[in-house]
């Protein structure tokens, strides 16, 4: 009896302790939780040596696996592709997914964070994993870095996938401190431009966001402030794209339209378009499994795909 009581008070003491936990670092217990996912599903947590920063990546798939190369966005890391870093690497490819110089788990130096260098980061990155070429996607600001680096460094990238992509000017509807609210109700806004459905989220989940954004605002300024100068726009380049490409839009993305994807689609005649009803800025993530099967098909093709687009259903 004393023996069950000792129990019993031990897992209330747990369950006590834990919700503490996550009351106070709500954003770390779900960083522990989705770096639990990837690792049971094989995904390697790594750092490199890049140009003297030491740069985090995940890695996965089988060593003779088709190299493939993922960039994140403005603000983000490398555990957002979470749903599709072992889906592809299940499918054969050996993934890549470095945090960029300034985010996730990378070094922060005192640099300007511009999409050029971005771009320099990723080509450093390969050529210190021993990847001389791959397949290369991104999404938001890192399909900007991905667009630039096949444009500028063709021999590097053999197929280009894009999701709801940065990269040409469009007539933003939103303050760049978007990224950087101050309060709750500033994150409230930003979840409501990047997804049509936001959940109701707890106010100490949000105030932790809102302690997180701040912490790393510098570098997301910067960024945000390389980006509006305008220095490094495409959209009298991508004529250029010589690689068979996939653009990814969601349909309901109002944070960066589908017009700017089908801006793109025109621009780069090779260029295959899905797009992928009822989702938003984060379809990679929201709308997984679209998103994988059309990007699979797409890696898949021989020959490659050229031109076309396709529209895949909400909920689908």
């Amino acid at each position: 009896m004393k023996l069950a009581l000792r129990v019993v008070a031990f897992l209330l003491l747990v369950v006590v302790v834990g919700g503490l936990i996550f009351y106070r670092y709500p954003l770390w217990v779900a960083d522990q939780h989705t770096r639990f996912h990837l690792w049971r599903r094989g995904v390697k947590s790594e750092y490199v040596e890049v140009a003297g920063n030491r740069l985090h990546y995940f890695e996965a798939g089988p060593g003779d696996g088709t190299p493939l190369v993922l960039v994140h966005g403005l603000g983000a890391r490398g555990e957002d592709w979470g749903a599709m870093i072992p889906a592809l690497a299940a499918q054969g490819f050996h993934v890549y997914v470095p945090d960029l110089l300034g985010y996730g788990r990378s070094a922060k130096p005192d640099v300007s964070y511009s999409i050029s260098l971005e771009e320099q980061t990723v080509a450093q990155f390969m050529q210190a994993v021993k990847v001389p070429r791959a397949d290369v996607g991104g999404w938001s600001m890192g399909g900007w870095v991905a667009m630039k680096l096949a444009l500028d460094h063709p021999e590097m990238v053999d197929r280009l996938m894009v999701y709801d992509s940065a990269g040409v000017y469009f007539p933003a509807t939103f303050e760049p401190d978007l990224f950087t609210p101050h309060d709750v109700a500033g994150v409230k806004e930003l979840i409501a431009m990047l997804t049509p459905n936001p959940r109701n989220i707890p106010n100490f989940v949000a105030e932790a966001m809102v302690r997180k954004l701040q912490r790393n605002a510098w570098v997301v300024n910067r960024s945000t402030a390389s980006m509006v100068a305008g220095k490094d726009l495409l959209d009298f380049r991508l004529h250029d794209i010589s690689q068979p490409m996939l653009i990814v839009w969601g349909a309901k993305d109002v944070l960066i339209p589908l017009a700017s994807g089908e801006t793109i689609h025109r621009s780069v005649p090779q260029s295959v378009l899905d797009v992928i009803g009822g989702c938003g800025h984060l379809a990679p993530a929201e709308c997984a499994k679209p998103v994988i099967e059309g990007t699979v098909e797409f890696l898949r093709a021989q020959p490659p795909m050229h031109g076309g687009e396709k529209t895949f259903p909400a909920g689908y």
